[in-house]
């Protein structure tokens, strides 16, 4: 079951619920007893990773290992920057 953040309009307590997809949004708020509750979006707080999924099992082309790419960009950012601390300029790619 997913878990929803929720923020009062009326006294700003913001609070998180598991509900199930079929549960009618929560509207009384806890705290003072208005109904003035809204659900906010947020973003999961879990990364599906290795084999088995999507990402990496069944793009193709220039969308597969988007992870090792991201890696790969910031791995290039950072010897770069190390090597103008040094005065040298390096294009390792």
């Amino acid at each position: 079951m997913p878990i929803y953040e929720y923020k009062c309009s009326n006294c700003g307590h913001q609070f998180e619920k598991i509900q199930k997809f079929s549960d009618d949004p929560l509207k009384k708020c806890p705290n003072c007893d208005k109904n003035a509750l809204n659900k906010l979006i947020s973003s999961p707080s879990f990364r599906l990773k290795g084999s088995g999924w999507y990402e990496t099992d069944f793009k193709t082309g220039n969308k597969k290992n988007i992870l090792n790419k991201e890696k790969d960009t910031k791995d290039s950012t950072k010897s770069k920057k190390k090597n103008k601390d040094s005065g040298k300029v390096s294009n390792e790619n």
